[in-house]
């Protein structure tokens, strides 16, 4: 009957040279086996724990040899005989450790095992986190059960905060012949998987193997208005949705179809994929199906800001650009002045920092086409106030003036570049010392020129 995984095992081994697994960091699994009273239990004509050693064994001699894989076995229940109202929930023992080439030897420790005691699930896989001595690469548990956890504590947390902490990645839970009442508290633990009969739990050994073993592939949608996933070039980040982790990192690329290219990913991880254009798409949670081609849409339509200003002058080399949400403050990019940039189809305000600063509200970028915002080139006023003093330069906003540069100490002599418009100079020396003596004078800056005012 061990047909399905020796196949998929040959799978494995020739993906190992296209990088599938020789390439990746080790995997660690550490079988966690159920040994309490109740596996003596007949199942399908035989006593359960028969039926899942032997069963076990075989698929442990048939990952021999396999490379960046390390085995263990931690096994609960075997080491005090079960008596109603005394049980032993301590009764966890980490058999064989996690280590390379030991199939054989956990093959045989198996074969020794008597069930006998209860089911401590919650404390063995609190055990377990001290059984994983690296947690680089990818640790893996495969709890192998027939009965709930017995012993008043909550598997689902242990789990949840195994996983937090990046011990481990998300359980399997292969459960033999079960309850179906008993099935549904197994769902927070991790992946379950049910048998119900000796063939079933082949089968299922095999998929969690292989699941475990592999990984998988997906292709990530970058889709325009027309969900037409013809966007890319975008770098694209998959976290871990459970610990936060940084798990891969790549700019999206069309191939020489125009398809977006395939990625290997590990099926065994939730993942956060944010695309980072501007601003950012995010799935918050996307989980891949071991065993076939996976597709990841995100909606990322895009369309160019094009921010231009001709004879650009030496004060303003620096100058910036803060793009925002029409909807709301928050900065998406700071692009630079005669550069033209994608962002996401929408409204956006535009604030660039010229002197006084210009504002534009709603501008739209629409889908494929670029947005073109044309600023006039500044002039200058060249001032000389003769000495210190107060005041400030004003700009004309239709009946108001508005200050833009205020002189608040020592002597404001020299050079302002403005933006063209109608301003006025506002200012008293500080040797006067009497309001009337503040004085004024109009001027216009136009594109290129500069204006020369005198208060002396």
């Amino acid at each position: 009957m061990k047909h399905s995984f020796s196949f998929l095992l040959c799978i494995a081994l020739l993906l190992c040279s296209a990088g599938t697994l020789a390439a990746q960091e080790t995997t660690r699994i550490l079988f966690v086996f159920d040994a309490s009273n109740s596996m003596n239990g007949f199942w399908e004509g035989q006593p359960k724990i028969n039926t899942a050693t032997r069963l076990l064994g075989e698929s442990l001699e048939e990952l021999y040899g396999l490379e960046n894989i390390e085995l263990g076995l931690r096994v609960y229940g075997h080491q005090t005989k079960h008596i109603p109202g005394q049980q032993d929930c301590d009764d966890t023992e980490l058999v064989v450790p996690i280590a390379s080439g030991n199939n054989l030897v956990i093959k045989k420790a198996l074969e020794r095992i008597t069930p006998q005691g209860t089911t401590p699930i919650a404390r063995s896989l609190e055990k377990s986190a001290e059984d994983f001595i690296d947690t680089s690469g990818r640790n893996i548990i495969i709890l192998i059960t027939d009965g709930i956890e017995a012993c008043d504590e909550d598997p689902c947390a242990v789990s949840r905060a195994l996983q937090s902490k990046n011990i481990i990645v998300k359980p399997f839970i292969i459960g033999i012949g079960l309850d179906d009442k008993y099935k549904s508290t197994f769902e927070c633990v991790g992946n379950y998987f049910d048998a119900t009969n000796e063939e079933t739990f082949e089968l299922v050994l095999d998929i969690v193997l292989t699941q475990a073993l592999n990984n998988t592939t997906a292709q990530v949608n970058l889709n325009n208005l027309a969900g037409i996933p013809n966007e890319t070039d975008l770098p694209i980040s998959f976290y871990d949705a459970n610990t936060g982790e940084l798990k891969y990192h790549y700019v999206h690329t069309l191939n020489t179809k125009g398809n977006p290219d395939t990625l290997t990913l590990d099926p065994l991880t939730t993942y956060r994929v944010v695309a980072h254009s501007w601003p950012p798409v995010t799935n918050e949670s996307v989980k891949i199906q071991p065993g076939q081609h996976n597709t990841i849409s995100l909606e990322t339509p895009q369309g160019y800001l094009s921010v231009e200003m001709s004879s650009l002058r030496s004060e303003y080399r620096e100058l910036k650009c803060r793009v925002s949400p029409a909807s709301g403050c928050s900065l998406v990019n700071t692009q630079e002045i005669n550069s033209k940039l994608k962002y996401l189809v929408g409204f956006y305000n535009v604030e660039i920092q010229t002197t006084p600063v210009t504002r534009l509200t709603n501008v739209e970028i629409t889908q494929d086409q670029t947005t073109t915002l044309s600023l006039p080139s500044p002039g200058s006023v060249l001032l000389q106030t003769g000495g210190s003093g107060n005041g400030g330069l004003f700009v004309k906003d239709g009946n108001e003036w508005i200050q833009v540069i205020r002189f608040d100490e020592g002597n404001p002599s020299k050079k302002y570049t403005l933006q063209p418009g109608n301003y006025k100079v506002i200012f008293r020396s500080r040797n006067a010392r009497s309001t009337i003596y503040t004085l004024e004078k109009e001027f216009k800056i136009t594109s290129g020129s500069t204006t020369n005012i005198s208060l002396n």
